[in-house]
């Protein structure tokens, strides 16, 4: 099992930074990576008491999780260099209030 680092020229952005939405709502956020050895991106959703996969993209094919919440997911894009993958999600309630971060590989 191996891990590779980002260089300092390869690098994940995810906008927007922050943002306030009303219930019964969405939610998009979207995420890019500037490394040419990466092709899948990874979603994640982390409260104070945990860190719950949401689901990720390889390529321009997308593995949504069963999150057994209200909420819908949808993750859309491509996750190679410079391609935009979007993470939607509808249907928000009080529990959607958290830190949704994406991570690339």
């Amino acid at each position: 099992f191996g891990t590779r680092r980002l260089s300092l020229s390869e690098q994940v952005h995810q906008t927007p930074a922050d943002m306030f939405k009303q219930q019964g709502g969405e939610a998009k956020i979207n995420c890019f990576h500037t490394s040419s050895t990466f092709n899948q991106i990874v979603w994640y959703k982390q409260t104070n008491i945990q860190l719950q996969l949401l689901g990720y993209m390889v390529g321009d094919n997308a593995s949504p999780e069963k999150t057994g919440v209200e909420e819908t997911v949808k993750i859309e894009g491509n996750a190679n260099k410079d391609k935009n993958c979007t993470l939607t999600i509808e249907g928000l309630t009080l529990s959607s209030s958290a830190v949704y971060f994406c991570a690339a590989s």
